[in-house]
């Protein structure tokens, strides 16, 4: 099959009117058909955010990639476009890899990893990754510009390039891979073709992964913040429990220095579905995060279904001043929100009580008085195949999920805030929940896929007392 974007188009007509909904997504972002992984290109352009993403039209497993695309005027609410990019020159004959997206006067330009192997598929050694370019007056239709900067000798894993303003010139980080080693290098341009290389701004210690993919570096507080997904990192306790991690350092960086790390990786997100997050600037000024809510090599029954994959909610981040990003749901989230349900809970005991018939679609508010708790579990249920509670005895908060039938039974959980009271944000969707602790502190996202969707609170060997509670149901 020739790759092609008017074939990719082709396809997703057709399929898009096949999938079976029961799990698609209300109000996150989800391919039309198809497989999608990492968000893409996020940006503001010409009055629309933008987000592209890693996207395989013809099946719902991962394949050659295109870039996938939609637009919203309010982060909520959002249309599919066409199909942005499609492995269709030499550059790229084996997939559009991950990229950024940019905006460079009256034209909004793509950059993105080119992947093509010359020989055998399964061999490294015949891999090369170029970065590419790719320009729009519209913002819909992409002119291919070709290769900008070439793989460097010694490397095959050089991909995911973030490119961003910065005086009188454009920056770009690259994630690499040298022998066992991640990296993430710098580049420096004038014009968005040309690109001088500037040397490794950060590079894997012991211990911390073997290739680092998806860098994204910005400015918050006065301090710069290098995101990142490192692959190979060892499970520690209840730290790294999943395939592959998402989080960040931070030190001081400017332009013609090496960066200076200041903080330690900290993960971004508790629960077991986030990889490959990307920044991008909200017209006023706000740090906003996407990432992709799924995780390599875990089961994923929508596949059944003739999609795969979605994007987590937009976030707004900021730094605090012990160097951690606090992260909290986009403002904007707040238009989706219908009618306010008040539950008529203040204490439980020893019980487990409904307080929703059917949860699909819903933002719950709950304030948890720890200091006047002192049940060994308590929290919300959604009926037998997810928990969300507090872990007395372990001082956490935790996110537990068990659908034996897909082979997706496991914890992932947080150290309880040093608070009185513990307020949760727990947005659910079809088949997701995102969790934003005390304004931001910490967030636990997993993908769920309830048969049945009564919301209950719980509270077990002992007592639990609620300050707050109750949910709004969602457009």
């Amino acid at each position: 099959m020739t790759l092609t974007i008017a074939n990719a188009e082709q396809a997703l007509i057709e399929k898009q009117h096949q999938l079976n909904l029961r799990w698609y997504p209300h109000y996150h972002l989800a391919p039309r058909a198809g497989w999608m992984n990492d968000p893409n290109g996020l940006v503001w352009f010409d009055g629309w955010y933008h987000a592209f993403y890693q996207h395989h039209p013809y099946s719902t497993s991962w394949g050659p990639m295109h870039w996938g695309h939609a637009r919203s005027r309010d982060l909520s609410h959002w249309e599919h476009l066409p199909t942005a990019l499609a492995p269709e020159g030499p550059e790229d004959k084996d997939g559009c890899f991950s990229g950024s997206a940019v905006v460079n006067g009256e034209e909004l330009a793509l950059i993105y990893t080119g992947h093509k192997f010359e020989g055998d598929h399964t061999n490294d050694d015949n891999l090369y990754q170029v970065q590419c370019l790719a320009t729009s007056e519209n913002g819909i239709t992409f002119a291919r510009q070709g290769q900008v900067i070439a793989t460097p000798a010694g490397l095959h894993h050089f991909r995911d390039p973030k490119v961003w303003r910065q005086g009188d010139a454009w920056y770009m980080v690259v994630g690499a891979r040298m022998g066992n080693t991640g990296q993430v290098r710098l580049y420096r341009s004038t014009c968005l073709r040309e690109w001088q290389e500037e040397g490794v701004l950060a590079e894997a210690p012991a211990g911390m992964g073997f290739m680092w993919e998806c860098p994204d570096f910005f400015t918050l507080n006065g301090k710069q913040v290098l995101m990142f997904s490192p692959q190979g990192m060892q499970a520690q306790g209840y730290k790294n429990r999943n395939l592959f991690q998402s989080g960040y350092l931070t030190g001081q960086w400017q332009p013609g220095d090496a960066f200076s790390q200041q903080s330690a990786f900290q993960e971004m997100d508790h629960g077991h579905d986030f990889y490959a997050p990307q920044s991008f600037l909200s017209p006023d000024g706000r740090r906003i995060v996407m990432g992709w809510m799924a995780m390599w090599e875990s089961p994923m029954p929508e596949q059944q279904d003739g999609w795969a994959g979605m994007l987590t909610l937009p976030r707004e981040v900021t730094l605090d001043a012990n160097n951690r990003l606090q992260m909290r749901p986009a403002r904007e989230l707040e238009n989706l929100r219908q009618s306010w349900l008040s539950w008529p809970v203040s204490t439980l005991s020893n019980t487990i009580m409904p307080v929703m018939e059917h949860c699909e679609t819903a933002e719950v508010m709950l304030q948890w008085d720890l200091a006047a708790s002192d049940a060994e579990q308590y929290g919300i249920a959604l009926e037998d195949g997810m928990r969300l509670y507090v872990d007395n005895q372990a001082q956490r908060l935790v996110l537990e999920r068990n659908y034996p039938q897909f082979s997706l039974c496991g914890q992932r959980s947080f150290p309880l805030p040093d608070t009185a009271i513990l307020s949760l944000r727990v947005f659910f969707d079809s088949s997701s929940v995102e969790v934003f602790v005390n304004d931001g502190e910490a967030t636990l996202s997993s993908r769920i896929y309830p048969h049945a969707r009564q919301l209950s609170v719980f509270a077990w060997s002992g007592n639990a007392a609620l300050k707050a509670c109750g949910a709004w149901h969602l457009e």
